[in-house]
């Protein structure tokens, strides 16, 4: 019986498969503890409501635009790939912002 031998496929290195190459272990800690303290301080404005009165809105709306950048630019590597994804990702951000504030102030001012 004879063996046919096939070509087998090029090994391609972690690195060069997305053309870039991943942040360390120690750069995913930092940003989960980041991610954590910004939690806690949307938590935190909860019992704070009465004391930063109108402000609780702005800064739930500027905590979560941060969290998600953060979640977007470095777990969905967005960081790392070209300007077009990181684009589509910043429409879709503003979009729903003002979406969310348009109903917001469809509440405010027409209640």
């Amino acid at each position: 019986m004879s063996s046919v031998s096939t070509p087998s496929a090029p090994e391609v290195k972690h690195g060069d498969e997305h053309g870039h190459d991943h942040p360390s272990e120690k750069t995913y800690i930092k940003i989960a503890l980041i991610l954590v303290v910004l939690t806690a301080t949307e938590v935190a404005t909860y019992p704070a409501e009465d004391v930063l009165g109108s402000l609780v809105t702005p800064l739930l709306l500027v905590l979560m635009v941060i969290k998600f950048w953060y979640v977007a630019a470095f777990f969905m590597h967005l960081k790392f790939d070209t300007k077009l994804f990181s684009s589509v990702f910043v429409a879709g951000v503003v979009t729903g912002l003002a979406v969310y504030i348009a109903t917001l102030s469809t509440f405010e001012f027409f209640a």
